[in-house]
């Protein structure tokens, strides 16, 4: 057990933009690989809104269940995130990952999900949609056609994600391509919004098919066993349902609401 699992954990900060109370804290007992105190987000239980079409369990055990199906996976698209007590009670701690700003470190490079103007799309991008932008200019809204993100656009159909927003998928400093924001999965009933519509109708592809297949064969037992705390039986069904599904039909689904990207989407 990582010693931040234990360890007093002291507020440093808030998410402010953030719908549930998000706090940002320090582990003094712990460092980094730099050397400073660790980070990580902590979201506690007492400070979530409820949400009338998910009324059973909670947003931090839904995050949990969500970081244990990537997990389970291989994929290592959410970072570790356990439920334990807190300054403010028992909530949601996941460590924190320090993102690489685009905008300023690396020369005003586009984020992986964002907006250009109408129609101008660079290679190696892919196009979800057109809108109005807050001063009536037209954009595209955008996404990088990136391997790492596609695998987190996957992993999004099979935790049935009803909030992948732009600013919920995050480039770290080490490489990897992180997604966090997980309160709203698994939900039994079709819920997913994404804004990782470019690959809809395309191939998942074998690699991901193979770690899906492996998935399917572990979750009836110890995983099931695992997520129990934090899902219904239906919505552990509901999971084993759409993975074996994606297995039958290795298609990455196309849009099947009204709704289909959350708002706002950054």
């Amino acid at each position: 057990m990582a010693a931040w699992h234990t360890a007093e954990l002291t507020v440093i900060g808030r998410v402010t933009v953030a719908s549930n109370v998000t706090l940002v804290c320090a582990v003094p007992t712990s460092t980094d690989t730099d050397g400073a105190p660790l980070r990580v987000v902590y979201k506690p239980v007492r400070g979530e809104q409820p949400l009338w079409d998910f009324p059973n369990g909670t947003l931090a055990g839904r995050e949990v269940a969500s970081y244990l199906i990537s997990d389970a996976l291989g994929w290592g698209v959410i970072p570790e995130t356990i439920l334990r007590e807190g300054p403010y009670g028992p909530g949601m701690v996941q460590r924190w990952v320090e993102a690489v700003d685009n905008h300023t470190a690396q020369g005003n490079r586009l984020d992986l999900i964002d907006l250009v103007p109408a129609g101008a799309v660079p290679d190696g991008f892919c196009e979800v949609l057109r809108a109005l932008d807050p001063a009536g200019n037209e954009v595209s809204l955008i996404h990088a056609d990136d391997p790492r993100l596609r695998r987190m656009a996957v992993l999004d159909v099979l935790l049935n994600n009803a909030d992948r927003k732009g600013g919920h998928a995050l480039e770290g400093a080490d490489g990897q391509v992180y997604g966090v924001d997980h309160g709203i999965c698994l939900h039994s009933e079709h819920k997913l919004r994404t804004v990782l519509w470019g690959w809809a109708g395309s191939g998942v592809g074998q690699d991901l098919l193979d770690d899906i297949t492996a998935f399917a064969k572990a979750l009836p037992g110890q995983l099931a066993d695992a997520l129990a705390p934090h899902l219904t039986d239906t919505e552990i069904e509901a999971l084993a349902d759409r993975t074996q599904g994606l297995l039958d039909d290795p298609v990455m689904p196309v849009p099947r609401t009204s709704r289909p990207i959350p708002w706002p989407a950054f």
